[in-house]
């Protein structure tokens, strides 16, 4: 669980969160550089002294005899420089030591120490300035060694120079890193703020763009397609939204009719007491099919509609719809006799859901009469709704069931174009269909086809 940002403190920006962590790992690596390359340049300067002092000590030991019984010091012309920070022993016995160099200085006695030890290495001494000294024992009859010093400030000066200098391209290094990083993140994110606009205009104007039509990096546009396809998931749900509270005011309207025609005939004159209890239970029917409607159309949105599989007495279905239908007066609703009591394995809901907005259809077009029957066909029951109207346009039947779609919106009959298309939506969800029968030319014939129980 990620903690929440402090109050007061604004959370950082992918742009400053990505230079920082460039700063933290150019620094981790700049560090390791700098302490790697000042140790070696410490090292080498080290070497240099060393190499310096056993190429003083070689000088001076060619001015020393050790062929004879004792070692003894050749004098040789301008002899000073050489003599200059060197010991020179015979045994353990001092035989010259640099000029101004105290008998018991620290410096005189780590060179006695040396002398003792008859062997070539080198020490450093640190007081008062850091100081080293080598040892080069000489060969010949005569034992002798001879120790040479060298101050070493200006090699700790050289390696301090060195070690600022370093230091100082590191920061500048790290300066660098974070502006130019900050620069490159900055140029990077702009088609993700592009995107953000994009966005923000998309959802206060409700169009139907999309993130793929622009050509972007490649980890941008898989995002974009994550986007795109996010967003047709949302433009989908919202249809579907749409498309069922249409169909849900489609459905209540003819009940809804039903209680407004008895409420405004209740309202013009006085009743008995029988007439009164006649009128509240057709109310109450009609509240109790929109409530069914209801039910049913949120249960199938909800894809609950199929889990029970019925069954239903399709002709008592059929006398249902027919008893809420509103009919023209000019026109006569038929429901054929049953044969056999077919039964469907759907919902007696669903049945009448599918077989309704089919009538209502047949009986908005129909001249004089509207037929529904119903039959067992091998493995599925068969609904017929067929009328003697003018039938559906040849150019028309390609759209019939999509939603929203009416082959004449202005010959005089309401509706929104939504009936088919729920007929068949809900048909499908008991895995039945609804299809139109093209081969009926004396008026439209809709098919309701549902599995048998």
């Amino acid at each position: 669980m990620t903690a929440p940002a402090p109050a007061g403190r604004r959370p950082l920006t992918l742009r400053s969160r990505l230079s920082l962590i460039a700063v933290s790992i150019t620094a981790l690596l700049m560090a390791v550089l700098i302490v790697a390359f000042n140790g070696i340049v410490r090292h080498q300067l080290d070497q240099r002294a060393d190499d310096h002092l056993r190429t003083r000590a070689a000088a001076v030991a060619s001015t020393v005899d050790t062929t004879g019984r004792e070692a003894r010091i050749v004098e040789v012309p301008n002899d000073d420089a050489l003599d200059s920070d060197v010991w020179i022993y015979a045994g353990t016995e001092r035989l010259e030591a640099p000029p101004g160099a105290a008998g018991d200085g620290p410096l005189t006695r780590v060179a006695d120490t040396l002398a003792v030890g008859r062997r070539a290495h080198c020490v450093t001494t640190a007081a008062p300035d850091p100081v080293r000294l080598c040892a080069l024992p000489l060969t010949g009859n005569a034992p002798a060694t001879v120790v040479a010093a060298v101050g070493l400030v200006p090699y700790r000066t050289s390696a301090d120079t060195v070690l600022h200098a370093t230091l100082a391209l590191g920061a500048t290094v790290l300066v660098l890193t974070y502006a130019l990083t900050r620069l490159a993140v900055g140029r990077a994110l702009r088609p993700v703020r592009a995107m953000t606009e994009q966005a923000a205009a998309w959802s206060a104007q409700g169009g139907d763009d999309r993130f793929g039509t622009t050509t972007r990096p490649a980890e941008l546009a898989a995002l974009a397609t994550s986007l795109d396809a996010l967003l047709d998931k949302i433009r989908a749900g919202l249809r579907h939204e749409q498309q069922l509270t249409g169909e849900l005011s489609h459905e209540l309207r003819n009940p809804l009719a039903r209680i407004v025609a008895e409420l405004d005939w209740w309202r013009t004159r006085p009743r008995s007491s029988e007439e009164t209890q006649t009128s509240l239970t057709l109310i109450e029917d009609a509240a109790s099919s929109m409530r069914t409607i209801c039910d049913t159309l949120l249960d199938d949105a909800q894809g609950a509609a199929a889990a029970h599989r019925g069954p239903a007495d399709v002709h008592v279905a059929l006398v249902r719809v027919a008893d809420r239908s509103i009919a023209p007066t000019a026109v006569d609703l038929w429901i054929a006799p049953a044969g056999g009591r077919p039964m469907a394995a759907a919902p007696a809901a669903i049945v009448e859901r599918a077989v309704s907005p089919l009538v209502d259809n047949a009986l908005r077009y129909a001249r004089s009469r509207v037929t529904v029957v119903a039959r067992s066909d091998g493995a599925g029951v068969r609904i017929e709704v067929t009328d003697d109207g003018p039938g559906v346009p040849a150019s028309f039947v390609r759209e019939l069931f999509r939603p929203g779609r009416r082959a004449d919106a202005g010959d005089g009959h309401s509706g929104a174009g939504l009936g088919l298309s729920l007929a068949r939506r809900l048909a499908r969800s008991a895995d039945g269909d609804v299809h139109h029968d093209a081969s009926f030319r004396y008026g439209a014939r809709f098919v309701v086809v549902l599995p048998a129980a």
